[in-house]
């Protein structure tokens, strides 16, 4: 059925049709959820052939694919927003306009959930930490749905009917549309600039971010990050995490007289750094996260201490790959912005720095309008080869140098990751090489060049286990 038909003939406000605007994995999830509730469901997508079309229920009549309809969003009674499309999209903005509410499947899933939910975003880290603490939630016994962000659709996670704990990673996209979530806890891992280029500015990321704490019963905040410190509120239970040694009942770093570090709860010594098989400051941290967001949904300490002994990380997060000729390898094309790059410049650096190490760093991608000159202390102190790639290497060099790049830092354009292994084995074989480690941490999206930061992350693996036979 054609949605002019439709509009002729079926449609006006109050029948509650509810348009569900774009056709992704979460759409689609959408759609059989409310299909399934006796919902009238229109569907709309700007690909011509959406690929997922055929897998919709065959009473969803009312499908309009090669653009979004505009006239079909003007008659819905709610619309329910796929997080890779803008409110500002022309058609959603004129909906909005008209007072049409529009929401995400977030929005759907926290008003049928009735079981307590762990919610956490933040600009890196956010899928580390919700599958960490979902491991925690089933090695303890307890039946846990994770998903939202990272793989499962939030939807899809009510078909398990004895789900006791729900743990979603929610994007800004998603919580841009989200009022009173009402999680059991809510965290903001940690914020720097991302998807300025979708929010405008940090006060709009901040502010999307930020809706997650609508509602919410306790919080995990970043002592070391006054961005992800709810605004309201100051009476909500709360558990910190930092790199600092914590206060009583709060989680943070303490290091013994032989310089060894352990994972603390107040005074008490919960388990040394290196039982982890996760790497890096930035993982220590992820680490206390899980456990405070566990402590709060009353995981057993003793079982969330376990799990984390035998994590070991996430595909595409600084995940070592190999070592070819003494040199380490690792692959975190997951880091798409410089807030995730710095963490893991500067946790894995700090690992090889005290045996006069440095790092040889991949960078470049799809900038999406972050000021790379942030990245550049963090470069001058660990980083002594930086090789550049993609769409916007140019630009990004242009930015370090601005930002007085070290001349002791040997920069090299390279346009492909072919062209930078090239140069990688240019560089490391002498012996004056400070190289220890190659970290493939772009700081940026990856679209000019791959279908996605996996493609991308599985061909620098590639690259990487041909060196091991050359």
């Amino acid at each position: 059925m054609t949605a002019n038909l439709a509009t002729e003939t079926l449609l006006h406000r109050g029948n509650g049709l509810q348009v569900v605007v774009g056709l992704g994995q979460s759409g689609l999830s959408v759609a059989r959820y409310l299909a399934k509730q006796g919902y009238q469901v229109a569907v709309t997508d700007a690909q011509v052939m959406p690929a997922l079309a055929d897998q919709l229920p065959a009473d969803i009549e009312i499908r309009q694919f090669g653009g979004i309809d505009a006239e079909l969003l003007q008659q819905a009674a709610r619309i329910i927003i796929s997080p890779g499309i803008s409110l500002n999209t022309d058609a959603v903005a004129a909906a909005r306009q008209a007072n049409i509410p529009v929401v995400s499947d977030i929005q759907l899933f926290c008003e049928a959930c009735t079981v307590p939910i762990v919610a956490i975003t933040g600009s890196n880290a956010k899928s580390t930490v919700t599958t960490l603490v979902g491991q925690m939630a089933v090695d303890a016994g307890i039946n846990v749905g994770v998903g939202g962000n990272i793989g499962v659709p939030a939807l899809t996670l009510l078909e398990n009917t004895d789900m006791e704990l729900a743990v979603l990673e929610l994007s800004s996209f998603q919580l841009e549309t989200v009022t009173n979530l009402n999680a059991k806890i809510a965290t903001v891992l940690n914020m720097s600039p991302d998807h300025l280029d979708r929010h405008g500015d940090m006060l709009g990321y901040h502010q999307a971010k930020h809706r997650i704490f609508q509602g919410a019963k306790s919080v995990v905040i970043n002592r070391e990050d006054a961005l992800t410190r709810p605004l309201v509120a100051d009476n909500l239970p709360r558990v910190s995490t930092g790199i600092h040694a914590p206060d009583k009942g709060q989680y943070g770093l303490i290091i013994d007289t032989e310089g060894q570090t352990y994972i603390a709860r107040g005074t008490e010594r919960l388990l040394s750094a290196d039982k982890l098989l996760i790497k890096g400051r930035h993982n220590l941290l992820n680490a206390q996260a899980a456990l405070a967001l566990g402590e709060l949904a009353g995981l057993p300490l003793d079982s969330m201490l376990d799990t984390l002994q035998q994590f070991t990380g996430l595909d595409h997060r600084c995940q070592y790959v190999a070592n070819v000729d003494g040199i380490d390898y690792f692959n975190d094309s997951k880091g798409t912005n410089i807030g995730s790059t710095m963490a893991a410049i500067e946790g894995l650096g700090a690992v090889y720095a005290p045996k006069d190490g440095k790092l040889l760093l991949i960078l470049g991608g799809q900038g999406k309008g972050q000021a790379f000159g942030e990245l550049t202390p963090f470069i001058n102190r660990y980083v002594s080869q930086l090789l550049l790639i993609g769409e916007d290497a140019q630009q990004i060099e242009q930015h370090l140098r601005t930002a007085k790049l070290s001349g002791d830092v040997a920069l090299h354009q390279c346009q492909t990751l072919e062209a930078a292994f090239d140069t990688i084995q240019q560089v490391t074989v002498s012996s004056l090489s400070q190289v220890q480690a190659v970290l493939l941490s772009p700081a940026c999206a990856s679209f000019d060049q791959y279908s996605g930061y996996a493609a991308r992350g599985e061909h620098f693996s590639q690259l990487v286990n041909q060196l091991g036979t050359i």
